[in-house]
Order: structure tokens, then sequence, then C-alpha cells
């Protein structure tokens, strides 16, 4: 096939270049990964996919498959081929005009085309090559001589001299033989190079799968978190409003209880100038006949209303109640941001009893572990023979974190396990095989443990409480620090088989969840 046409078939229908990475559908197209991702992508959401050269519909968007073959033929047709008549060596002999060079001898140090390799001499001594301007590197740099022989022991071609010479007693291979050997090495470097770059590109693309539902996850947050986030200035913007009426309330109150204490003072004063009036006549008569003598000689009325009234004016709250009507305003927006963001609680973690070790003693309410030198249980087969216990509960989906303060001892592990665990030998520990995972103190140390793969932390614990979260879907344990702020230790990533419990070691004093 000629190259034009190589190329032609080569050549992506989307980008029209060479196929970068190929993939194809199931109706046997290929595409560059790439554009083929980017035309799936503009087809969301149209109500199906289709082929970008054939048009087969898909009801579903279709799965990726790489084409390794394609993709190494696309590879090779790249890269840098070499040009006969481009290598630069010409023939010797062809003095008139210049003829390319099809073969070189090392011995008479001269490079002939197709005619004057006919009609050289054919004795073993002329040692024929690929055209090369560089025939010295080719000859003993010591005796000038051509290399003719592989000193295996150090490394290097030598000519026939130096094998009597500096490399006498040494192992030889003739070239052809230590270079089919060497090439044999190679092709297994190349195979597992080529294994390595196939998980490598395996985990792109298992990162490219999650970056775009990642990328679809974050459009809905976005859409949640600006319709919380206007929800919240509206919230706070009444609060606000709120809390500064109440403010400028106080005084307004006060205002308005001395403007009726001023009309209650007229009015007294009124009452007070009309007894003196009374008290000053000298007709008994006239005095007797005042009609409304009794209201005037009322003292009482609305006394003690007005005393009450006074008394809460001068004790008011002031300050207190506006922190309450902010404490009850900013409570009621919390529960609108765990509305729109559910926040769950801590699980409840109940230690199995029939799990711990002998020497273990567990608590009433099932919340705390001692290590203890007495004989605690009877022996079963779901007892663990090294210091440990596991929670009675299990979890095999949702997203779950639970907390152990770890203050009450200096030799401990705390984790999450399968049931199937082994109950005695080094397997057991939590840590110790790919059925368990854990934070570890141990003389004085700490790091994370999982299938006797140690994480070294670069510092310790900053507080004496630890935080385990569980990802089951996503395949995450994660360890946090309860300091002031909160510090991320370490996230195991898999894929979980089995369900998952609650799992703790003590070598001396006592953990608590």
């Amino acid at each position: 096939m000629a190259s034009g046409d190589l190329r032609a078939e080569l050549e992506c229908s989307v980008c029209l270049n060479i196929y970068t990475d190929p993939a194809n559908l199931r109706c046997g197209h290929n595409f560059c990964r790439v554009c083929i991702d980017h035309v799936l992508d503009t087809q969301e959401g149209s109500g199906g996919y289709s082929c970008p050269e054939c048009r087969e519909k898909f009801p579903d968007r279709p799965a990726l498959h790489r084409n390794i073959t394609l993709r190494n033929i696309a590879e090779t047709f790249l890269s840098p081929q070499p040009d006969r008549d481009e290598s630069g060596v010409f023939c010797t002999y062809c003095v008139d005009s210049p003829v390319p060079a099809v073969r070189s001898c090392l011995l008479c140090e001269v490079s002939l085309c197709d005619k004057h390799l006919r009609v050289h001499k054919k004795s073993p001594e002329h040692v024929l090559c690929d055209p090369t301007l560089s025939m010295e590197s080719r000859k003993c740099s010591v005796h000038k001589k051509i290399l003719e022989y592989y000193c295996t022991e150090d490394e290097t071609c030598i000519c026939k001299f130096c094998v009597t010479g500096d490399h006498k007693g040494h192992k030889m291979e003739m070239p052809e033989e230590a270079s089919k050997k060497k090439k044999e090495t190679l092709r297994n470097v190349l195979q597992k190079l080529l294994t390595k770059r196939e998980k490598t590109e395996e985990r792109v693309q298992s990162l490219q799968e999650h970056r775009r539902k990642v990328e679809e996850e974050a459009a809905g947050d976005t859409e949640r978190v600006t319709a919380l986030f206007r929800d919240l200035r509206r919230r706070l913007e009444d609060l606000e409003k709120r809390a500064l009426r109440d403010i400028s309330g106080r005084a307004e109150r006060i205002s308005i209880y001395i403007r009726d204490l001023e009309i209650k003072k007229e009015e007294l004063s009124r009452k007070l100038r009309h007894i003196e009036e009374l008290c000053n006549v000298t007709d008994p008569l006239t005095v007797l006949q005042e009609s409304d003598t009794g209201d005037l000689c009322d003292t009482e009325d609305g006394d003690n209303e007005d005393r009450e009234r006074h008394e809460e004016l001068l004790h008011d709250g002031g300050g207190l109640d506006v922190a309450g009507v902010l404490h009850t305003g900013l409570s009621d927006i919390i529960t609108e941001v765990n509305v729109y963001f559910y926040i769950q609680g801590a699980a409840d973690i109940l230690l199995d009893g029939n799990t711990a070790h002998n020497y273990l003693h567990i608590s009433d309410d099932r919340k705390t572990v001692f290590r203890s030198n007495m004989f605690i249980f009877t022996e079963t087969p779901e007892r663990f023979r090294c210091l440990q216990v596991m929670s009675s509960r299990s979890f095999s989906s949702g997203r779950h974190y639970w907390e152990v303060d770890v203050g009450g001892s200096h030799e401990w592990r705390v984790g999450m396990c399968y049931p199937s665990i082994e109950r005695r030998g080094i397997d057991s520990g939590i840590g110790c095989s790919n059925k368990s995972w854990g934070l570890v103190r141990s003389n004085y140390e700490y790091y994370l443990l999982h299938n006797s793969n140690r994480i070294y932390l670069p510092t310790n614990l900053s507080s004496n409480r630890v935080r385990i979260y569980l990802d089951y879907e996503a395949g995450r344990i994660s360890f946090y620090d309860l300091c002031d702020p909160i510090r991320h230790l370490h996230t195991f990533t898999t894929t979980f088989t089995e369900p998952l419990h609650a799992g703790i070691y003590v070598a001396k004093g006592c953990i608590k969840i």
C-alpha cells in the first residue's frame, strides 16, 4: 500500500489527523479517544448517541474499546524511518556523481553502491555493514582493528588482539550471539514497559471517566449551592432587619411609655388642683355635692401596672434579647443548610464481646474496651487470639463515620475489617492483611497499615481523638485527627468485596468509642 493510501486509512474522521490513542465503537469505526469523547459529550441530553461515521444509533452512551493494534500501526507510521537516499553516505568510487551507498567495508574503509559492491572482494576479512560515516567506532580504539568479539565480563566489544591482551581469559561471544541475547533482554523490558503503559492508560481512562462523573455531580452541586446561598443571603438580610428593629424598638417603647406617663402626670396635676380648690371651699354643701370625688380619691388606679411596666423597661435585657433573636435566626439557617446538605451523625458502634480476646474487657454500654490481666471469656471460633475486638454492626453501603478516644492507651490500632479476617496468626491483626485497614500507634510511632504495608505519619497526632470515615460505594476509608482544625491523615482506596466492621486493638490501657 502506498504511503498516501496508508495515511488515509490512519486518519481520524473527526480531527483529520493520524489516530492518537484510537478507540472504536460497537459499529467498528475508529476515532481518537479524545475526539470521540468530545462528540459523545456534545450528544448528551439529545435523547441518544450516534457514530459520527455511519450514524448508527445507540440508546445509551457506548463504551469505548481501545484499539491497540491500530495504535501501534499509527505510531510506527509516524516514527521517523531511515531513508537510504538521505543517509548522507555515498559510494566512495562514484566520483562523477554521488550515488547512495548500500554497504560499507570496515577493512577497506570505503562505502559501496550496488555496482561496486558486486565487484568488491568477498574474502572473510572484508567486513561489510550498513552504510556509515563513522567507521572508527567499529574498530578497536587501541589496536585500530575491526571489533570481532564481545567480552561478557567487561561488557564491551573487542578486536582479536584484545582477546590475548587485556581481556585474556575472559569469556567471549560473537557479536551476533551477544546482540541476540541483549535483544531478548530488551524485549522482556519492552514487554514490561508495554504492560506498565497499558496500566497507566487504564488509570488515565478511569480518571477521565471519574472526572466526567465529578463534573456532572459538580453541575448539580453548583446549582444547589447557588440556591442555598441566595436563600441564606435573603434570610440573613431578614434577620438583620429584625435585630435592628428590636434594637431601635427598645428606645421607642420607652419613649411611648414616657408619653403615657406624662399624660398621667398631667391628669394627676389636674386632680391635685381640683382637690386643693375643694379644700379651700368654705361652703360644706358645695364640697359634699361634688360628684367625682370618688375618682379623685382613687390613687391606686393603674399603679401596679405602671410599676411592673417601669421595672420591665428598666431591666430590659437589651443585648441579651438581640442575642436571642440572632441565635434563633441562625439556628434556623443552620437547619436550612442541613436540609440542603444532609449531615449524617456518627454511626452507633457497639463492640461484639464474642470476638474479643480473652484478656479484653468490654464495658456494659459496649463502647469501651479495657486491657485486663484476668481471663474474661471462654474460647470460641469467633474470638481473636490477638488483643483485638470488632463491632457487632457491619456496613455494606452508604457513607458512615465513627470516632474513638485513644488517649487511654499508648499501644493501639483502630480501623475497619472484613468479617472473614483471620482470628489467629499474623494476618489477624488490623492492617496485617488485605482484609483490614488501620491507624497504628506502636513504640511512639504513628503509621497507617494495610496488607502489612506501612505509611508513616510525618507528625504525631495532635489530639486524642480519631475519626474513621467510610464511603462504601466509592471504596474509601479515611482517617482524621480531630484537632482544631481537623487534619486529614490518609485515605485508602479500593473496591470492597465484603461488609465492613469497626475494629480495635489495645495492648495497654483502654480505648473508648
